[in-house]
């Protein structure tokens, strides 16, 4: 297939939608002290919200692709910013912990089930040769969010109330995604009239194979070691002395670090190999855990977000290209979708568990024991997705 100019489009599109969704999904940790303070609240009980999200949006990221495969990603994803713009507004008019359980966790999460996966699984049919490098692109998305609205939202709250920022991001979110979205088209041969045209197999039969299988392994134990640092490590930096803002800060490191992962991981795993990459990768987020044991300053920190950020950035950007080269064109937002809710219950559970765990002793160091242990199930997992051949290309 040609990459043509239109193809670039939808990648840039990709790019500022995975941007904005994720943005607003990472600036949680800007308003989690806000939250614990306004609703008299313990972090278990906030890093609920932060869960529920998480758990939306990958449960019900198979319904969005299988919509997206259906009508196109333009209509799904502008749905889906329209709800993360209604899911915030409502947050801001919040009076009790409960409301915040559905504006931020239900609705917003919604609203990034129905834009995440359609918007990652549009870009895939457009590439055949650089479809790495496309993909990276525009996951890359993802990075940028996590760099900018966090940073940009603290500062908005040195301005006016977290309510107002909340308003303000809402509106953010009406504006910039929706036009983002609208300019997401689906690529002629995924068309609903030409599915013969796309290769590969059919949700039921991927769910068959034994690749798929592991693959879901490998992303349902990562989940726990890739979202408890975004509801904790601000915190856990401000335990340590870590003036508010750089703590809110490293939020955005691991933003700078999941950029720079995107856009190197696609030209190494072009070569390398993906999934091969993914194992590496998995490990090695596995071991950024240890510069947080030891981490005492902003210094350790920062490289703890850097490193952290880094193989995060690469896992994600890799796994849509993955379910493309195993399994094909012919369902892939349905797959990516399926494959997402494996992560699902680990972002609940994860920061909620920690949070649990920092409650009952004080301190994050068993939470990082655990989440050592986890990471290594995760890397296995990924190890015999390398036993099974690509099914389709």
């Amino acid at each position: 297939m040609v990459e043509s100019r239109k193809a670039w489009v939808v990648v840039w599109a990709t790019f500022v939608c995975l941007a904005t969704i994720f943005g607003v999904s990472y600036s949680f940790a800007a308003f989690f002290e806000n939250f614990t303070k306004e609703f008299n609240a313990q972090r278990a009980d906030v890093s609920w919200i932060f869960g529920l999200c998480g758990l939306v949006y990958f449960i019900l990221g198979a319904f969005g692709g299988m919509l997206a495969d259906r009508w196109g990603p333009r209509v799904v994803c502008m749905l889906g910013m329209g709800f993360i713009a209604l899911g915030l507004y409502v947050t801001s008019q919040a009076q009790s912990l409960l409301t915040l359980y559905f504006s931020y966790g239900l609705l917003v999460g919604l609203g990034i089930a129905l834009v995440y996966t359609p918007a990652i699984a549009a870009v895939q049919p457009w590439f055949t040769t650089r479809r790495g490098l496309a993909s990276g692109i525009a996951s890359s998305g993802v990075g940028a969010g996590t760099l900018v609205l966090p940073v940009v939202v603290s500062y908005w709250m040195t301005q006016m109330t977290w309510r107002e920022t909340l308003q303000s991001l809402s509106l953010g979110v009406a504006v910039v995604g929706l036009l983002a979205a609208y300019l997401l088209e689906r690529a002629p041969q995924a068309g609903q009239g030409l599915k013969h045209a796309m290769a590969g197999l059919s949700l039921g039969e991927t769910l068959k194979t034994p690749a798929f299988r592991w693959l879901y392994l490998g992303t349902l134990f990562g989940a726990p070691v890739m979202f408890i640092p975004f509801a904790h490590i601000s915190a856990a930096a401000r335990d340590a002395g870590v003036p508010e803002a750089q703590a809110v800060g490293l939020v955005g490191l691991i933003g700078i670090g999941s950029l720079v992962g995107r856009f190197a991981i696609g030209w190494l795993a072009d070569r390398l190999g993906r999934v091969k990459t993914l194992m590496l990768m998995q490990c090695l987020m596995g071991l950024s855990y240890l510069v947080w044991a030891v981490a005492e300053d902003r210094i350790a920190f920062a490289i703890f977000a850097m490193w952290f950020g880094l193989s995060y950035g690469s896992i994600v950007s890799l796994l849509p290209a993955i379910c493309m080269d195993l399994f094909g064109g012919k369902a892939v937002s349905a797959i990516i979708g399926t494959l997402y809710t494996g992560a699902a219950f680990g972002n609940l559970l994860g920061p909620v568990l920690a949070g649990q765990v920092f409650d009952l002793t004080g301190q994050y160091n068993w939470v990082i024991g655990i989440t050592l242990c986890i990471a290594a199930v995760a890397t296995f997992s990924c190890w015999r997705v390398l036993k099974y051949p690509q099914h389709a290309n």
